[in-house]
């Protein structure tokens, strides 16, 4: 019998692990010292990559042997790293936990190139902008000589990662999978290089292992390696158990399923190094110790800030919706505005995460005060396009700003388009709401309406003051485009066909 969803989704992991926790009396928030003892210094402090951490050890008692030291970053460790990926990592904001760091700093000085993977689930068909920190990472990675792997979730994105969730993911078909999976994996070909060198980056899918397991196999040979006590220590369980939200026994194997990938890319390509966000930790710190107890190998975890606005809001989403990596879901202006847009407390932190401007040049622009913090920005958003869609396309998106917002005649390639026909504006013509909607000027009708309602609504230079209003053919009155504007900043183009 292979491994399958199909049935998982009719167990409650959550109804299973209140029964088991009624019958041993453990609690999820508070953990029994007869479990596991925690060895940590009285001065302890949470995380922190700029003033360092104490060395924290969890010890399994029913282990013969304590696991790996969980996370060692001591501020004299860290100003001591030699490997230019970890140095890279530490000054430019990047690094948050690590896993025996003054190991794996020799690891990269000294066997280059070492192989490094990270993960991305196929839910979407374009990766967004909350995904670009970690596709960095893997760029930094290889620019510091070492080999990233690419790993496509298409056999774990079948079970979903409850990770951050507080409900099940949708259960994807095999076609959605691929579709989705076909989509991600062309953003990745613009920030490295792939090929069959030493250093050349590669692209796997662990569908290609997962779907073919079976089930009581597995069971037999890796179960034993995971304990209840452990998995209900990591935040993603405790905080769907918390909040009593349902939990199905699929997304509790999402954690073993993410171990097992460590091990397996550790067995065929040598892979030592997992990197991720800081949400992922607790199933990093698994796919170590099952590479230990299995293997032996000496495994490494690290893993980023989860990355939020100085307003704090997530990173990737703004009130348009997401900021997609993919051209054909979102325009290169569109993308360049939304960098351009970012608020004066962000824009040095997300120059040193997002773009490869080097730091002194960096540090000169933090000085800059008041309205010249703008220059920094024009500088976020300029090498943040170029990177995704090419320098070619910035001379366009700066013609267009600078005629839109001074005054100048209208040039309107670089913005986003949709096109109409004359039979669709025959009769009572279309609504304006539902442009601003198909454009992404809008998130929603009622969106559309609170604009207009607003007076930040406008067709060319006239404001639109009925919500109601349409667009006929009357109105392109011998041209072929119109354009509508959202506010100062974001405008789009209605084509005539």
């Amino acid at each position: 019998m292979a491994l399958s969803s199909r049935g998982a989704t009719g167990f409650s992991a959550s109804t299973m692990i209140r029964q088991y926790l009624a019958k041993t009396s453990l609690t999820t928030t508070t953990p029994r010292t007869s479990w596991s003892i925690r060895r940590m210094s009285a001065t302890a402090n949470p995380p922190s990559p700029t003033t360092g951490t104490t060395e924290v050890e969890e010890v399994d008692v029913s282990s013969s042997s304590s696991s790996s030291s969980i996370y060692v970053q001591e501020a004299d460790t860290l100003a001591g790293l030699q490997s230019t990926f970890l140095k890279t990592m530490r000054d430019r904001g990047f690094l948050h936990q690590c896993t025996n760091i003054a190991e794996l700093d020799q690891q990269l000085l000294n066997n280059a190139p070492v192989s490094a993977y990270l993960g991305f689930d196929a839910t979407a068909d374009s990766l967004h902008v909350g995904s670009l920190l970690q596709i960095m990472i893997l760029r930094h990675l290889q620019k510091s000589g070492h080999r990233p792997i690419v790993l496509i979730g298409g056999g774990t994105s079948k079970v979903g990662d409850p990770t951050g969730k507080d409900e099940s993911r949708k259960m994807l078909s095999e076609e959605d999978i691929q579709r989705n999976t076909d989509g991600i994996s062309k953003v990745f070909e613009t920030f490295l290089t792939f090929g069959d060198g030493d250093g050349d980056a590669m692209m796997v899918n662990n569908d290609d292992w997962l779907s073919s397991l079976k089930y009581l196999d597995f069971l037999r040979e890796y179960g034993t390696q995971f304990t209840i006590n452990r998995m209900l220590s990591f935040e993603s369980v405790k905080q769907r158990l918390n909040r009593e939200a349902p939990f199905s026994f699929l997304e509790f194997n999402y954690m073993i399923l993410q171990a097992y990938d460590f091990l397996e890319l550790y067995r065929r390509y040598n892979a030592i190094l997992q990197l991720g966000g800081s949400d992922q930790w607790g199933n990093m710190i698994s796919g170590t110790e099952l590479g230990r107890r299995c293997e032996g190998a000496q495994l490494f975890a690290l893993t980023a800030p989860l990355i939020t606005k100085s307003d704090g809001t997530k990173m990737g989403k703004t009130a348009g919706g997401a900021i997609w990596l993919n051209a054909d879901k979102l325009s290169e202006y569109d993308y360049w505005q939304f960098w351009r847009n970012t608020s004066d407390e962000d824009v040095i932190r997300f120059l040193k995460l997002f773009t490869e401007v080097p730091l002194e040049e960096i540090a000169k622009l933090e000085e800059l005060k008041g309205s010249d913090i703008n220059q920094a920005k024009i500088v976020l958003a300029d090498e943040a396009t170029a990177m995704l869609h090419g320098r070619d396309c910035l001379a366009q998106i700066h013609e267009t700003v600078e005629n839109m917002f001074k005054g100048a005649g209208e040039v309107t390639e670089g913005l986003p388009r949709i096109f109409v026909t004359a039979s669709d504006l025959e009769g009572d013509g279309k609504r304006l709401a539902d442009l601003f909607l198909d454009l992404e000027l809008a998130t929603s009708r009622k969106d559309a309406r609170r604009l207009i309602a607003g007076g930040g609504a406008k067709m060319g230079d006239e404001k639109i003051t009925d919500e109601a209003a349409v667009l006929t053919l009357a109105d392109f009155n011998g041209k072929t485009e119109i354009v509508l504007r959202a506010g100062k900043k974001r405008a789009g183009v209605v084509e005539l066909q």
